[in-house]
């Protein structure tokens, strides 16, 4: 393949890879959500730079070929003349099926001695991943349950070659289990709780949005469950001492834009509506409707030690810094994004159909009293950078009622059965932070006297695409969560109208939760 088709090619499948992770020598090298990458071709080579926060490297494609979801490229790294591989897996998890089927098998014994070993008196009745989508349950979560007399103990587990991501994901899915198991069992025994089982050492999430949940509605108990050695550590889920999260020192706008005036003049002569986000002192982000195209940023000259800005442009993770030489397909992108990036674009486009919660974001933040009247208007922050252990999260959008209450705004632009949980733990974050004084003394709301009063927790989403199970979800969060689901619109991206909203019943009544279950 000719250095010209090679970058066509990284370019095509790179372009609907924007979750892709990099795999080198068996390890992920680089996440493409959190990545940059540029493709070049010059002296006749096609050359891949891949960088993040953490390293950088160049390869040259020597030859690619497109199996399934991977990208597998040939390459050679910079100095060395014996090549390597190199793969772009748009599906993170890269066991085959029969190895992920494998060891879900393998997991069910192992974790029925566990459990019969762990839990004296408690007899294991059921164990299964079989999948049934009427009620949302797939095959990476072993469901069961255990009892003991009139007593029982809805069950639900993980096993350690599962990613971070199904483990994060599994506290949802051990909910809605615990409600499947009342629904069925209520006739004939108690269900008092749910045991969540998850590996050694990736329980930090979960053992954080466990401590949200209602204390009232049911029976909480987290494992990690050590499979070389079968045995369980019970988490403290009344420790909320221990949430790591750190928040990002609010910018100062004016002086940034100051920075970034002949950056912002060269954008907007091309694209006037252009959007302008402050990232950080030394970083602007220019929009169109929620979709980055570019960003201006202050470079370091190591020939001559000296700083200036430069504009790089690109759509998701591909960049490539403006020059003379490619200064008309810069404009050409820009003018591309504008035509098909607005409400009656073409559908099918690529470029509309990319990042919508952004899209739904900047219609939000435009305006958000649309949203709700009682929003001001004068501070809201989008994508406000609030970090927990190696969790580099992103609250869509925070903002502040007239009577100074906090709120944490979570959109979908999609279904998405996460939703709650998702805003539980943005929500979490800024109610830590609110409690310790941290968001003034980091420039947010300046010269606002905030109220004491915990965040109302907001979850926005168009109407049609509320997921069926987020009633169910809800009802089992602490009451010391105000929240409200606010469905919108399917026309969002004309005008935003709420078309419902809920709030949680001021008198509900909650399962009776029974004796305490010690392993």
């Amino acid at each position: 393949m000719t250095p010209e088709s090679l970058s066509q090619l990284l370019s095509d499948f790179l372009l609907g890879a924007h979750a892709a992770v990099v795999v080198e020598d068996g390890a992920i090298a680089f996440d493409l959500a959190e990545s940059k990458y540029s493709i070049s071709g010059e002296h006749h080579k096609c050359l891949l730079h891949l960088w993040s926060n953490e390293r950088n490297f160049v390869r040259r494609v020597l030859d690619a070929e497109v199996k399934a979801t991977t990208l597998r490229l040939q390459v050679q790294r910079m100095g060395q003349t014996r090549p390597t591989r190199l793969d772009f897996c748009r599906n993170r998890d890269q066991r085959t099926p029969a190895a992920r089927r494998m060891a879900r098998i393998a997991y069910e014994p192992r974790l029925r001695r566990a459990l019969e070993r762990n839990f004296p008196g408690w007899t294991v009745v059921r164990l299964t991943t079989s999948v049934d989508l009427e009620h949302s349950f797939g095959p990476a979560y072993l469901r069961g349950w255990m009892r003991q007399g009139q007593r029982a103990l809805a069950i639900l587990g993980v096993n350690d070659e599962e990613t971070q991501s199904t483990v994060d994901g599994a506290l949802t899915c051990g909910i809605l289990w615990l409600e499947a198991c009342r629904n069925t069992q209520q006739e004939r025994r108690l269900v008092e709780g749910l045991a969540m089982i998850v590996p050694k050492g990736m329980a930090t999430l979960t053992q954080q949005r466990m401590a949200h949940l209602h204390p009232a509605a049911a029976k909480w108990s987290l494992y990690e469950f050590d499979q070389s050695e079968d045995s369980f550590v019970q988490a403290d889920l009344g420790d909320r001492g221990n949430l790591a999260t750190r928040l990002v020192q609010a910018v100062d706008e004016r002086s940034t834009r100051a920075r970034f005036v002949e950056s912002i003049a060269r954008i907007r002569s091309i694209l006037p509506q252009a959007e302008v986000a402050v990232l950080s002192p030394a970083l602007i982000s220019f929009r169109c409707h929620g979709l980055e195209f570019a960003q201006a940023r202050i470079a370091h000259d190591p020939r001559t030690f000296q700083s200036s800005a430069e504009i790089a442009f690109g759509v998701g993770p591909e960049e490539r810094v403006l020059s003379a030489e490619n200064e008309m397909q810069f404009a050409d992108l820009v003018r591309l994004a504008a035509a098909v990036r607005r409400k009656d674009g073409p559908k099918n486009h690529a470029l509309r159909r990319m990042h919508p919660e952004r899209w739904l974001e900047s219609m939000i933040a435009g305006n958000i009293v649309e949203l709700d009247g009682r929003l001001r208007p004068e501070f809201v922050y989008a994508q406000v950078p609030a970090f927990a252990a190696a969790d580099r999260a992103m609250i869509d959008i925070l903002a502040e009622t007239r009577e100074a209450r906090l709120a944490v705004i979570e959109l979908k632009a999609d279904e998405d059965i996460h939703l709650p949980l998702q805003g539980v733990d943005y929500w979490s974050r800024v109610a830590w932070h609110q409690s310790r004084g941290e968001l003034t003394q980091f420039g947010y709301f300046p010269e606002r006297q905030l109220s004491p009063q915990k965040p109302l927790l907001m979850l926005v989403a168009p109407a049609l695409h509320v997921h069926p199970t987020t009633d169910t979800i809800l009802r089992y969060l602490s009451p010391e969560i105000d929240w409200e689901v606010l469905g919108i619109n399917e026309r969002w991206r004309e005008e935003i109208k709420v078309v419902f909203r809920k709030r949680p019943t001021r008198s509900r009544s909650l399962p009776t939760a029974g004796l305490a279950i010690s392993a």
